[in-house]
């Protein structure tokens, strides 16, 4: 996913010279390529993330298009003001890019951990927000952040998991969710980011489902879930950020009044991570591993209680 990004960005940028990246004093080895290609339209800031928005914000007004990329515990959330006040309240089209979402720097405790990134943005006016799950999806995420005249965050993992689909998105809708497989039956999974290649192998291991991949929160087109959801036993939805706020709040939101099934939000919950350890690790001690969520959607489709 980090090379398809890297090889968007240069394209958008030899394509556009408008097109800025600018960074925090990070992302050296993923930005070789555009540093060597587009050196007068990379910027460092320095650790200095607040002021860099303001930078972007400037750059914007006049003319630009700058791309600002951190962590994702620094981009957006440490910078949430800046993002508000300078960048949405002026309806700049400024991207930001917050790498290692979720909890992806296992080894680095909450400080660098990022599981509240979509919650903090979802409310402020004008923003869109990408989630992909793989390197087609995020392809797909920046073509129509660029396309775009307004604010847009992409948050992305740094953990590669494969693939979620075998060919490039080339003319999808990428605002509506995507359903992958159409077997129908009483379970339903909606996911995003990792969250999608988590629910691929749970179907496997369940031996049924059908899944909703959602590579854009915002702009998000409803009419996809809902015919999806008409029917089923059990909506759930799989993420790697909060049960509050992020997916399976737009989910609940959006099925409230019309799904009368069994709804399941499978995500962090409100606590911070205990331990450090590798990603799998940490996916296992917030309940995101495979196994355990095959295990209690099982028991959910069986009548036990959730």
């Amino acid at each position: 996913m980090r090379a398809a990004f890297s090889d968007a960005l240069v394209a958008a940028a030899e394509a556009d010279k408008r097109v800025l990246l600018l960074t925090g004093d990070h992302g050296y080895a993923l930005f070789d390529a555009f540093r060597r290609e587009c050196p007068e339209q990379y910027i460092n800031c320095g650790i200095a993330e607040q002021n860099m928005v303001g930078v972007a914000a400037g750059l914007a007004k006049a003319g630009f298009r700058p791309l600002v990329y951190g962590l994702a515990a620094f981009v957006p959330i440490r910078v949430l003001e800046q993002i508000k006040i300078d960048v949405c309240y002026e309806g700049l089209p400024v991207g930001f890019i917050g790498d290692g979402a979720g909890v992806v720097y296992s080894h680095l405790g909450a400080s660098h951990q990022s599981t509240e990134d979509i919650a903090a943005l979802r409310p402020l006016p004008g923003i869109s927000i990408y989630s992909p799950a793989d390197r087609h999806e995020l392809t797909a995420c920046m073509r129509h952040m660029l396309q775009g005249q307004a604010p847009a965050y992409l948050r992305m993992g740094k953990a590669d998991m494969g693939d979620v689909h075998a060919a490039p998105l080339d003319g999808q809708n990428i605002t509506a969710p995507l359903l992958l497989g159409e077997a129908g039956g009483p379970l339903l999974l909606v996911a995003t980011g990792s969250g999608t290649r988590i629910a691929q192998h749970v179907v496997a291991m369940l031996g049924q489902g059908d899944i909703l991949s959602v590579p854009c929160i915002k702009p998000f087109d409803p009419a996809p879930l809902k015919a999806a959801a008409l029917g089923r036993q059990l909506v759930a939805v799989i993420e790697e950020h909060s049960v509050v706020g992020g997916l399976g709040s737009l989910v609940a939101e959006t099925l409230v009044g019309t799904y009368t099934g069994d709804f399941l939000r499978i995500g962090m919950g409100e606590r911070f991570s205990e331990r450090c350890g590798s990603h799998a690790y940490l996916l296992s001690e917030h309940g995101l591993a495979a196994d355990a969520v095959a295990a209690r959607l099982r028991g959910l489709l069986a009548g036990a209680p959730a």
